[in-house]
């Protein structure tokens, strides 16, 4: 497909295609620091940093007169280099201290270290990863970052029963075709057939998650693609096949997720999803939804 024809998708989705630049984007990490001492750190070797208001520990770089992933305090682990809207899940997950929780497709791990860290480095965290070159950065951050519950496993997500474990919670960022504000190229390399094989291996993940979630369990899919196939469809796909409910993602940024798509009406609690446009959130393409097993 051309960016034309994206663009025409786009704009019968509510959105439209413009250029966006995006800003670089750090997470405190506060278990590691207080928040207010590594801000002085950086005022005092000439970084600017401005609190993202939407994030409870996000900050955009502003400018640096270094590499901010080459400082001791990165190397210690006080903070994350991690993309604006990437900060969300986590949070919209709300893991608790002392639960059981699984991130599903975990490399390089920038969300798992953030779940170790709402849970405060209590209870029993799963990190799955398929492809083993993406193990290294994994474990790698875990250690960084300060990580004491966490137990990595090469393995696919879509094998997760074998574990035989059950979870209170679980975090499925799915692999997804992406989208143009984070790839110049992007426009150039998709169809409509890549957007089809994504869905087909998200619902097979999906379907792997819930067959391991708890009753009562919690389980938030996210994307960083802008595409109906991939997002509220594959949600309403949920809906149609198991038991569960769509909650409010509770995030004070983003569109509601989209309930017409191309003309199919859609489940009206899909509005309870959140889809981020870079164009209006100034991030990356992004979409969240939070369900809960019945």
């Amino acid at each position: 497909m051309s960016k034309h024809e994206f663009l025409k998708r786009y704009l019968q989705l509510g959105g439209d295609v413009r250029e966006v630049k995006l800003q670089d984007s750090l997470r405190v990490s506060a278990l590691s620091v207080k928040e207010e001492d590594l801000l002085k750190r950086f005022k005092q070797q000439g970084a600017l940093v401005e609190k993202i208001p939407w994030t409870r520990f996000g900050y955009w770089i502003k400018s640096a007169p270094f590499s901010m992933g080459a400082t001791s305090e990165y190397l210690r682990g006080y903070y994350y280099l991690q993309e604006a809207a990437a900060q969300l899940p986590a949070y919209v997950l709300d893991p608790r201290p002392n639960e059981t929780v699984l991130d599903m497709c975990a490399a390089p791990g920038g969300k798992t270290t953030q779940i170790a860290h709402l849970m405060f480095n209590t209870g029993i965290l799963v990190a799955l990863e398929k492809k083993e070159h993406r193990l290294v950065s994994l474990k790698t951050n875990l250690e960084r970052m300060r990580v004491r519950n966490a137990a990595v496993y090469h393995m696919d997500g879509r094998d997760v029963k074998q574990l035989g474990l059950q979870f209170d919670r679980i975090l499925l960022d799915a692999p997804c075709s992406g989208n143009y504000a984070t790839d110049p190229v992007w426009f150039e390399k998709r169809t409509v057939k890549d957007l089809e094989l994504s869905a087909r291996i998200q619902r097979d993940l999906l379907s792997a998650a819930l067959e391991v979630l708890k009753p009562n369990g919690v389980l938030v899919y996210s994307t960083c693609s802008l595409e109906p196939e991939e997002n509220e469809l594959n949600i309403q796909w949920v809906l149609d096949h198991y038991k569960v409910m769509i909650e409010p993602a509770r995030v004070n940024i983003g569109d509601p997720g989209i309930t017409k798509v191309f003309g199919r009406a859609l489940d009206p609690s899909i509005a309870q999803c959140r889809r981020f446009w870079p164009h209006k959130t100034q991030t990356g393409g992004f979409f969240i939804a939070r369900l809960r097993k019945c």
